[in-house]
C-alpha cells in the first residue's frame, strides 16, 4: 500500500511524539515498509544542538533508540531552515519528496504550547502536501 513512512520529529519535545511514533512503527510492521523520522532545525545555536551538523548527530542517536525498542530500521534527515517556524510545512512537504516517502504520519493537537504548533502545522501540511498524511491526536 506504502513505500516508506515519513515521522517529523521536534527534539525538544519527543515524550509527546510516542503515539505518533507507535503508529507509524506499527503500520512500517504491517507493510514491511522503512520508516524516516525528520527533524527540521535552525541554521542557528538552539536549546537542542549548536549546529545543523550536531541536530543530525542528536536525531539519528533518536532515530537509533527508537529502531531498537520498535524492533525495525529507521533512517533519520535533518533539515536546516533559516527560521523553521516559518519555513516548517514547506520543508516537511520537501522532505516528503526527498526522502521517497509516500505516508507522513504526524503528531497533531498536542495539549499545551505545542499545541498551537503542531495543530496549525499538521493541517497546513495536510493541506499542501501530495502524499498522504496521517495526524494523531
Amino acid at each position: 500500500m506504502y513505500k516508506k513512512i515519513m515521522v517529523p520529529v521536534d527534539l525538544v519535545h519527543v515524550e509527546v511524539l510516542s503515539k505518533a511514533i507507535d503508529t507509524a512503527t506499527d503500520l512500517a510492521k504491517l507493510y514491511k515498509i522503512p520508516v524516516c523520522f525528520v527533524g527540521v532545525t535552525a541554521e542557528t545555536p538552539t536549546s537542542v544542538a549548536h549546529t545543523p551538523e550536531e541536530f543530525a548527530r542528536k536525531l539519528k542517536a533518536f532515530g537509533e533508540k527508537q529502531a531498537a525498542s520498535h524492533g525495525l530500521t529507521i533512517e533519520t534527515a535533518a533539515y536546516p531552515s533559516h527560521d523553521p517556524s516559518v519555513d516548517l510545512d514547506k520543508t516537511l512537504i520537501a522532505a516528503a519528496h526527498e526522502t521517497n516517502a509516500d505516508l507522513i504520519v504526524m503528531a497533531t493537537h498536542v495539549p499545551g504550547v505545542l499545541k498551537h504548533i503542531f495543530s496549525t502545522q499538521g493541517a497546513q501540511v495536510a493541506s499542501h502536501a501530495d502524499v498522504s498524511v496521517f495526524l494523531v491526536r
